[in-house]
């Protein structure tokens, strides 16, 4: 990098002498630029180049007149820093529990049925009234569904995978909580504002969610009201309630802790009561997957996949 001198005629002779040949010049904006330009009568438009701050030049000279300075054009571009919209951590715990998600789903479906009626209480079988059924046919010859037929029995690979799937999603979702906790991630990300939980903010929200109004550019870096507050449900409420249900079924985990049962009114309660809390995590995932359609399928995935959210004007 080349010194400027202290007058116009040394910068002259150092630029003849050389100091300023092929190389870059970072050009300042100082009171000397300013007495510089009044007295070559440089004012207004043919100066104020001159007078931007931080733009690199780079000098030629002919070695028997003045050097030419002349801003490169890459360097007088402001350079951007990249936020990322969503952490790895974030990012890995969302596909992970999406994975077990479907692999419940699955599973869960072909454990309905192999049974699909439900009972309140402790106890239910072939012979007991049950609270409701399901109107489809069962896989198991004894179980009296009102059809002909059966389905092909699937509950041997499917309570196996149903017990793994869950499991993984539970050690996720602890990953992800002592994470949000620790790093403020819940506090900042999902933890709404005063004023957004106002009837006010909240009617203008849900009114706009009904109409199905595209989100605007701040909310792809944002959750709004309704978001943060579904996600703290889904995340604090109906997943430890669904962990809690399907513990209660398992003979091993009731042996140990009977009283976990026994809250809930029974075994075959909680079954009924983890059927309908897996209904309404299934409700969520439909309604998650239609807004982020509307938001802008291709963006929201870039974004959860990378980390990096569209910006304001850029094509989603």
């Amino acid at each position: 990098m080349c010194a400027r001198a202290g007058s116009r005629d040394e910068r002259r002779q150092k630029g003849n002498l050389g100091g300023c040949s092929g190389r870059s010049l970072e050009m300042a904006n100082d009171a000397d630029d300013d007495n510089d330009n009044d007295n070559d009568g440089l004012t207004g438009k043919g100066a104020s180049w001159m007078r931007m701050p931080h733009v690199r030049a780079t000098c030629y000279h002919s070695g028997v007149g003045d050097s030419v300075c002349i801003p490169t054009a890459a360097s007088a571009v402001p350079t951007t820093t990249v936020i990322s919209r969503h952490s790895a951590l974030v990012r890995v715990t969302h596909w992970i529990t999406t994975l077990c998600f479907l692999a419940l789903l699955v599973s869960g479906v072909e454990i309905v049925i192999s049974h699909p009626r439900f009972y309140w209480g402790e106890t239910g079988n072939d012979t007991t009234a049950p609270l409701f059924k399901l109107p489809i046919p069962a896989s198991r010859n004894l179980v009296p569904s009102g059809y002909g037929y059966v389905l092909p029995d699937q509950n041997g690979w499917s309570r196996y995978l149903h017990f793994q799937a869950a499991w993984v999603a539970v050690f996720t979702g602890l990953l992800y909580t002592i994470f949000g906790l620790v790093t403020g991630h819940l506090r900042q990300n999902l933890v709404p504002m005063g004023a957004d939980l106002s009837w006010r903010a909240l009617w203008r929200s849900i009114a706009s969610h009904l109409r199905f109004e595209p989100p605007s550019a701040a909310e792809a870096w944002s959750y709004n009201v309704l978001q943060r507050l579904s996600y703290l449900f889904v995340i604090f409420v109906l997943f430890p309630f669904v962990i809690w249900t399907g513990l209660a079924m398992s003979p091993a985990f009731v042996s140990a802790f009977p009283s976990t049962v026994n809250v809930l009114g029974g075994q075959q309660s909680a079954r009924t009561l983890h059927f309908f809390v897996s209904l309404s995590l299934l409700l969520f995932l439909l309604v998650h997957v239609a807004m982020v359609w509307l938001a802008g399928f291709w963006s929201r995935m870039r974004a959860m996949i990378t980390g990096r959210a569209p910006a304001p004007g850029e094509r989603t």
